[in-house]
């Protein structure tokens, strides 16, 4: 039988979701996969809806395994018990034997937290830029041409050349509190790149800044034309918001750190 996990987790500890040979440090992944094994009696390989980079969060994200042999027990509780406190399952789902938790996904949204004051409460959790009198206006115009363009190569990082680029973004929005301490980034797409979000994000605050104008941002969309440097903003201010399926939309249980905005 197969199962979806609803998870969220803090990704600070963590050198990302994805169990892989040459990451160092640990991986949600490989904490989550140990710990069912060990409650199950049995290894369980488990496949994840996407992948987040070192110290990134998510506030929802799905896996998919298959246990064949039923449980008599708390499944949830006992895994939510066994797992460290920057882990948290929130649901167990029982789904079709061909459901899949990254293939199926069909919308995923992201959000960038930015504080712009020095704040040891949120320092891991959002990201400080002390920045002062930034163009927010221009900022949002830049952020709203997004949805105009699909093709996505020029914001991206480490993509073989016959990786398809193509990303359908819907929604892209700058909010901010009204003293501009707080910022939130939130973009929607079926797809991201690798790097996407946070080469975008560091575009807008080049833009912020007076760095880069209007003009230049959209011309990179147009040409396609990858910069000779693309800079990623700092990761522990992304977080994966929410991941939608054609049989599956649950809502987000942690809104983030910045809940006003």
């Amino acid at each position: 039988m197969r199962y979806f996990f609803h998870i969220g987790y803090n990704g600070t500890n963590y050198s990302g979701w994805q169990n892989l040979p040459q990451t160092r440090g640990a991986n949600v992944q490989h904490v989550i996969e140990t710990n069912l094994a060990k409650i199950l009696k049995s290894k369980q390989g488990i496949v994840g809806c996407g992948r987040t980079d070192a110290h990134v969060h998510a506030n929802q994200f799905f896996f998919h395994v298959d246990i064949s042999k039923q449980w008599d027990y708390d499944l949830l509780f006992r895994l939510n018990k066994n797992l460290p406190p920057d882990i948290a399952v929130f649901d167990i789902i029982p789904v079709g034997d061909r459901s899949h938790a990254r293939f199926d996904a069909i919308e995923r949204t992201y959000s960038y937290f930015i504080h712009t004051y020095k704040d040891p409460h949120i320092n891991d959790l959002s990201s400080c830029y002390l920045e002062k009198d930034l163009h927010l206006d221009k900022m949002k115009r830049a952020a709203s041409l997004l949805m105009k363009y699909e093709d996505y190569s020029p914001f991206t990082k480490n993509i073989p050349t016959d990786k398809p680029t193509i990303c359908k973004v819907t929604s892209a929005e700058l909010h901010t509190d009204q003293n501009i301490e707080h910022i939130r980034f939130e973009i929607t797409s079926n797809r991201f790149l690798n790097g996407m979000i946070r080469i975008i994000v560091n575009k807008l605050l080049m833009i912020g800044r007076g760095e880069m104008s209007i003009d230049e941002f959209e011309s990179i969309l147009i040409s396609k034309k990858k910069p000779s440097v693309n800079r990623l903003a700092y990761p522990q201010g992304l977080y994966l918001m929410k991941v939608k399926y054609p049989y599956l939309d649950l809502p987000t249980r942690s809104p983030g750190p910045l809940r006003d905005l």
